[in-house]
């Protein structure tokens, strides 16, 4: 991958991090379920971004891993 498909996919999961965060810490309405569920899909969006984060160092010329 890319330098700027790296960075494009770590700032699409940081914003979504952002946004299902925001989304988590609004009051729940009476009556209604909330239908997308957000606390695993805010993992998922800050494990996308740890693995982007290290791609990038890798990218930059630092050796991770063996």
């Amino acid at each position: 991958m890319t330098l700027a498909v790296t960075l494009t996919l770590l700032a699409a999961s940081l914003a979504a991090a952002g946004f299902l965060t925001w989304l988590e810490r609004r009051p729940p309405e009476p009556g209604k379920v909330r239908l997308l569920p957000t606390t695993p899909l805010i993992f998922l969006a800050i494990l996308v971004a740890i693995v982007m984060l290290v791609h990038l160092v890798n990218l930059m010329g630092v050796h991770t891993g063996r």
